[in-house]
């Protein structure tokens, strides 16, 4: 008589599964090990960021997922597919450009895509088949959308504005600012709806797979998902002003943190599932995948006869991660030199005076090697401010066009309102601070050869430079004016620009102390 205990989980598992599983787990063991700074930085932002907390939910519904479909996939036999092989490599050479750019979205959605990649390569292209939603499904388990906020503030004040029109409220706006009889409102981060949208999108996709068959009805139901939660965030910040017209801004936010956040979201979910329910067309007991259909399809039949041995699929994983952390190690070593100390430079007709700015403004430039903050008036009384940072090389957390950084900080009093008067090379924004207080900033971003206001750009330049080993230092440059009475920001700006000559070359006397 034999002990079986224990071998339940062996029972429920064909044989032929046993080993393509046992490498599936040892090989995404390894990943973890290997970018295991990613991945901690990811679970860091599931756990500590509002935003993602739901994401801390996406490993058991995947989970979940496999299990839904496993009475199908046991059906199929697993088979190594060498062209996994290139998807793991461009997962690779992804995160090789999200370390060179220090963009870490790029590098964790590298990290998951490389998961993927395992599962494409060491269960083969039938088994991937039908396992296409589980893995489109794990995308969600990189954290990102933060970059959604400023436009979604802008979305949710015009919503705000013509409720507050409908509802008879008076009320002016100026960007992200609106006033009212009852006092100054700002649509700020926290109010742009960003985690709920993101949240919302993550459920749906989950929701039009399990309940849903037809390719249309799932489309009309992420449009839901996507439309239903952007209106309802509108409606939550006209109901916060509405309130404060009657009982004070006090009670309103009082009321806004009480009711509004998770309260809220699952009132907006489930508003979502009333409008979907009658649409739903996937029976309780369809099955989530056709596994005959699978088995007998040509298409897959041609795919799979490209096969591999499994010590040469294992090899080939095992080389590409070393050759992707290898290059990047080699790059982390590049640092370009830099002065020991730069200074702000003369500009002919201007001094330098006092910083005392009406209300506080003080760009981010998280991680830069040096930081300059001035003023300088002009011949006809002109107040120009600027804000200067050097970087010896771009990496995490010191990235000169970094999300959050520059002229308006995240979390700041200062807020994006409007794109500025453009000026060449240069982006250039309206912001406002309470008071009111306004200004126009004109960011210029240079490394080499290149001046630009682009980010995009900046970022595209830096892989480039770190992928030929080149290292360059990078420079910011925010000239800022206040709107003041009798001297309009913009034309104190195109002075000053027009005093300093080309605007590289002067970027480049602050960085060298020429």
């Amino acid at each position: 008589m034999t002990d079986d205990r224990g071998s339940g989980w062996r029972s429920a598992i064909p044989q032929a599964w046993h080993k393509p599983l046992m490498l599936v787990g040892i090989t995404w063991l390894g990943l973890l090990i290997a970018f295991a700074s990613d991945w901690r930085d990811m679970v860091d932002q599931w756990w500590n960021s509002s935003t993602y907390n739901h994401v801390l939910l996406i490993p058991p519904i995947i989970g979940w997922l496999v299990v839904q479909r496993w009475r199908q996939l046991a059906q199929l036999a697993p088979a190594i597919w060498w062209p996994g092989l290139v998807w793991f490599a461009g997962a690779a050479f992804l995160w090789v450009l999200g370390d060179f750019a220090g963009l870490s979205l790029a590098r964790q959605l590298a990290v998951v895509a490389m998961l993927q990649g395992v599962v494409l390569t060491l269960l083969g292209v039938r088994v991937s088949a039908g396992l296409l939603f589980p893995l489109f499904y794990m995308l969600f388990l990189v954290p990102a959308g933060d970059e959604l906020i400023p436009g979604l503030q802008t979305v949710t004040a015009r919503l705000t504005m013509n409720l507050l029109g409908w509802s008879h409220v008076k009320a002016s706006i100026d960007g992200v600012f609106i006033t009212t009889p009852a006092g100054y409102f700002e649509v700020a981060e926290a109010c742009s709806g960003v985690k709920f949208l993101i949240a919302m999108i993550a459920y749906g996709a989950l929701v039009a797979n399990v309940c849903f068959r037809t390719w249309p009805r799932r489309i009309g139901f992420m449009a839901l998902c996507f439309l239903v939660p952007i209106l309802a965030n509108g409606v939550r910040a006209w109901g916060t002003i509405f309130i404060a017209q009657y009982r004070g801004i006090a009670f309103a936010s009082g009321f806004d943190h009480i009711f509004y956040g998770w309260v809220f979201f699952a009132i907006v979910m489930a508003v979502v599932m009333a409008i979907g329910w009658r649409f739903f067309d996937r029976a309780v007991d369809d099955p989530m995948i056709d596994a005959a259909r699978l088995s007998a399809s040509p298409v897959l039949d041609r795919l799979t006869s490209f096969g591999l041995g499994g010590p040469a699929a294992m090899a080939g994983l095992v080389a590409i991660v070393i050759a992707a952390i290898t290059w990047g190690d080699s790059e982390d070593r590049l640092r370009a030199p830099l002065p020991s100390q730069i200074f702000l430079a003369d500009v002919a007709g201007w001094s330098q005076v006092n910083y005392a700015p009406a209300y506080p403004w003080q760009p981010l430039h998280g991680g830069a090697d040096h930081r300059l903050l001035g003023r300088y008036r002009g011949p006809q009384g002109q107040l120009v401010d600027v804000s200067y940072a050097l970087y010896a090389r771009q990496d995490e957390g010191s990235e000169a066009g970094g999300f959050g950084q520059g002229a308006v900080p995240l979390g700041g009093r200062w807020a994006w309102t409007s794109p500025g008067p453009a000026v060449p090379g240069a982006v250039s924004d309206r912001i406002q601070a309470p008071g009111p207080v306004s200004r126009i900033a004109v960011t210029f971003y240079h490394s080499g050869a290149l001046l630009t206001g682009s980010n995009a750009k900046l970022k595209l330049a830096t892989m480039r430079d770190r992928l030929l080993l080149q290292a360059r230092p990078t420079s910011t440059l925010i000239v800022s004016a206040e709107e003041r009475p009798g001297a309009p920001a913009a034309a104190a700006i195109a002075a000053f620009l027009q005093s300093t000559g080309p605007v590289a070359r002067w970027m480049d006397r602050l960085g060298s102390n020429r």
